[in-house]
């Protein structure tokens, strides 16, 4: 079978879930108002409140949400075959990731802008929201050990990737200042993508390598040090001097490199080499739940929420566009977890079912990101006549920006949670930026280095993937009970936010004690403990919202009473 039919497929869905679906959530269930006075404009201080163009503001927020995750996620799930991932992929960014993203920011916007954590206070109270923090510092801490393990992979592996990656950044700040000074918009953009791409040409004639042991702790060792001393530099920075133009620079890109990737599809017409349900080797977790917690990003990701709520919110300039800018990027994230799809089960990336059995042996020792890396790079050479080697460089380059600014971003939210928790118990060297950012850091590092498959440091990226899924899954599901209950609160249906939120609970509920005991015959206690504190944190969340669902209905005059602009 054609893989243009994988296409023809996810992309027919994502058509209904944007031109139908989104119309009557947006509508009938949220009912956006185009006359509700944002917070962008009622409190409007030109720094985190600014209303914004909805095309712009869409940009800033795809690039936000869109990392490594929906590459590397699908590029492991595919060993169960291609049809699970293809269906939870398109259902997923249909019925549970549009809904999720809009929801939040609708929610964050009718309550001044405040993040879900803080949110969660407003709703459900002052307990879930100290809950909250705790789940939403454990997944910063997973999706940065584990980024960084993502990108010091890639850059052994490929190392044409390292000299324009690095370059990125000088480029960023300077894009940062031009936009600062004014320069005009459109010039100072291709200027900078058209030297991305031409560091790129040069990183694929000059790949480049740590020179020598810097840390002894070996290549991935090394880098993802490194990483961690970029990250916490950049962390600090104004926002508008490396990670706003980063974003920027990096949306360009990848909605550049969807465009070749899609058409290459076109031009080739590969043929589905992978099975539809693949045979799996004794001992490979389980298709339930395991599925629905290896591809989060790409299919809902907790991780979005932070962003609709902690940043996009401040933003949007006419309450209608919650459903462009929500909505859509999801989708948009679907299209790239979907191209990866297509990438790693194509027949261009392995001649036949043998072959591309060969490549993925096994659940843990398939080659994740690095598949798409390699099987994009084919699509786009036998479509494009481009070289391998540069094919292969941009869409290295491609996974490692993105969770490079994944990194800055998350980062600066630990920065910030560790600073709440001084305020909140007054603990003075808690609110210091240096020292938060170092305990901040050296959280992410114990969990990068103190997990391990014992081959070398910094080489437990694929034990820690499932549990940051989980967790990322878990945190999802609470928005979408905090979502559900403001709905309540407000008189309005809700089944269609708990329907979903039910359902990746349950998952990732299951998962998650799965890999508890999984993780605790095999001695990964540090994980052991991560899990165990999302799922007991989880529960108490549970029950203080059931508390206040219980209250609602013992009293039912009070539905439709909630205030909606806190």
């Amino acid at each position: 079978m054609s893989s243009i039919f994988l296409v023809i497929f996810g992309l027919a869905g994502f058509s209904f879930g944007w031109f139908v679906y989104s119309k009557f959530i947006a509508g009938k269930i949220y009912q956006l108002d185009p006359n509700y006075v944002t917070p962008a404009h009622q409190i409007n201080d030109g720094i985190d409140y600014v209303p914004t163009n909805k095309f712009v503001l869409w940009g800033s927020h795809f690039t936000a949400v869109a990392g490594a995750a929906p590459i590397a996620g699908p590029a492991i799930a595919v060993y169960w075959g291609w049809v699970p991932a293809l269906l939870w992929v398109t259902f997923g960014s249909i019925f549970f990731a549009g809904v999720h993203d809009m929801g939040a920011l609708w929610a964050s916007n009718r309550h001044g802008a405040k993040s879900i954590g803080a949110l969660s206070q407003s709703l459900i109270g002052k307990r879930a929201s100290a809950l909250f923090m705790v789940i939403i510092f454990l997944l910063l801490v997973l999706v940065n050990a584990v980024f960084a393990t993502i990108i010091a992979t890639d850059m052994v592996i490929f190392p044409s990737s390292v000299f324009p990656a690095w370059i990125a950044i000088p480029v960023a700040i300077c894009i940062g200042f031009l936009i600062r000074k004014n320069f005009n918009l459109l010039l100072i953009s291709a200027i900078g993508v058209g030297f991305l791409y031409f560091t790129i040409y040069i990183g694929s004639e000059m790949p480049l390598e740590l020179p020598g042991d810097i840390f002894s702790l070996g290549p991935n060792g090394n880098w993802i040090i490194l990483l961690f001393v970029y990250a916490g530099i950049a962390s600090m920075l104004p926002v508008w001097m490396l990670l706003q133009p980063r974003d920027y620079i990096n949306g360009a890109q990848l909605v550049l490199g969807l465009l070749v990737l899609y058409s290459a599809v076109l031009l080739t017409m590969p043929e589905v080499s992978a099975p539809a349900f693949n045979t799996v080797a004794e001992g490979t977790p389980p298709l339930f739940p395991i599925l629905f917690v290896t591809i989060a990003c790409g299919a809902l990701s907790g991780f979005h929420g932070i962003v609709s709520s902690g940043t996009s919110s401040k933003q949007l300039d006419n309450e209608k566009d919650a459903r462009f800018v929500g909505y859509l990027g999801a989708l948009g994230e679907g299209s790239l977890a979907l191209i990866t799809i297509v990438a790693v089960t194509g027949s261009l990336y392995a001649v036949d079912g043998a072959a591309w059995n060969a490549i993925y042996t096994g659940f843990s020792s398939g080659p994740g990101q690095a598949g798409f890396i390699e099987g994009g790079a084919s699509l786009i050479s036998e479509g494009w006549g481009f070289s391998v080697n540069f094919s292969q460089t941009m869409l290295a380059v491609m996974v490692v920006l993105f969770a490079g600014t994944t990194m800055d971003a998350g980062l600066r939210l630990q920065r910030y949670i560790v600073q709440e928790w001084g305020n909140i118990y007054d603990i003075k060297a808690l609110k210091n930026n240096y020292i938060s950012t170092l305990l901040a850091i050296a959280a992410c590092l114990i969990l990068a280095f103190g997990v391990s498959n014992g081959q070398y440091p910094g080489d437990g990226g694929m034990l820690i993937w499932p549990v940051f899924g989980a967790t990322n899954q878990i945190l999802a599901s609470m928005t979408l009970l905090v979502i559900s209950v403001y709905l309540i609160k407000l008189g309005r249906p809700a089944r269609y936010i708990l329907a979903p939120m039910t359902f990746i609970l349950l998952l990732a509920l299951w998962a998650s004690c799965w890999y508890v005991i999984r993780h605790f015959q095999t001695g990964s206690w540090v994980l052991v403990i991560i899990e165990v504190a999302v799922i007991v944190t989880t529960i108490f969340i549970l029950l203080e919202a059931w508390s206040v669902l219980s209250k609602l209905k013992s009293d039912p005059a009070s539905k439709g009473a909630a205030t909606s602009n806190e």
